[in-house]
């Protein structure tokens, strides 16, 4: 698949919407969008070992956690942070729930891989559309 099109397409849902523009400064390798910023490439996202986080390479449990209690409110990011490079199994307020292999966590969104039954696609979303997660 070619790279400018998966920045294209995917770069929309990795953005705070606290932030103006996808630079920046001080952070190496930048931010998905920005050059070197994409996962797997040289820079990958802040924080991530190696610099670059390649989705993960066997597919997530085969079983579906039972849910824990739901908060009412948004889930907090340092809460979902504990969780990062591990598998994770998310419910989100419509409903849905999936497996996801979180990678960045920002101040209102997570972003990582969403396990679509077959394979790992790139997903990132809203922390305030997430009622409850667990992680193993």
């Amino acid at each position: 698949m070619d790279a400018n099109y998966i920045d294209s397409y995917y770069y929309p849902r990795f953005l705070d919407s606290q932030f103006p523009s996808p630079s920046f400064p001080g952070l190496p390798g930048g931010f998905p969008g920005s050059p070197g910023g994409f996962p797997g490439s040289p820079g990958g996202f802040p924080g991530s070992p190696g610099g670059g986080q390649q989705a993960p390479t066997s597919p997530p449990p085969a079983f579906i956690p039972q849910q824990q209690t739901a908060t009412p409110f948004a889930v907090d990011p340092g809460a979902i942070s504990l969780c990062l490079f591990r598998n994770t199994y998310i419910w989100l307020r419509n409903g849905s729930s999936f497996w996801f292999f979180p990678i960045f966590v920002g101040r209102r969104s997570v972003s990582g891989f969403r396990w679509n039954g077959r394979f790992w696609t790139i997903f990132g979303i809203d922390t305030r559309q997430i009622v409850s997660f667990t992680c193993f």
